[in-house]
């Protein structure tokens, strides 16, 4: 089971990370409404969501929302969500596999998805044709 589930994680940074990559640094600041984040901050969401949901619901250390301030640029955004995807890698790795962990890390990839789906539409929108999507 650990391993099906390190390699739905891999396919999920990978695709999140190619979507993450393909927009480019101009485009970090755009929205698609008023009202809604930017591209750089949703990257930003994505990433303080996996901490945050790797915190409550695999580690089960209850963590408030209390997000920091989106990165200012597109290298700081990929680091910072390069580095979630570390740290959620390292605790799927040392994690006992029970069905509150399991429901946890596809909570957590639910989340992941969400999201990315979003984002898929921002690069639509700034004419960039998002990867293939992989599963």
């Amino acid at each position: 089971m650990k391993q099906k589930l390190l390699t739905t994680l891999d396919v999920s940074q990978n695709y999140t990370l190619g979507v993450a990559q393909l927009m480019p640094e101009d485009g970090y600041a755009f929205s698609p409404a008023e009202g809604v984040w930017n591209f750089g901050e949703l990257i930003h969401h994505i990433a303080y969501g996996i901490y945050w949901w790797e915190d409550n619901f695999l580690r089960k250390k209850k963590t408030e929302w209390n997000p920091p301030a989106a990165a200012a640029t597109k290298k700081a955004a990929v680091q910072y969500l390069t580095q979630a995807f570390a740290s959620l890698r390292k605790t799927v790795e040392t994690a006992v596999t029970d069905d509150d962990t399991v429901y946890g890390f596809f909570a957590t990839i639910d989340h992941i998805t969400h999201h990315r789906g979003q984002a898929t539409v921002y690069l639509r929108g700034r004419g960039i044709k998002p990867p293939e999507y992989a599963f």
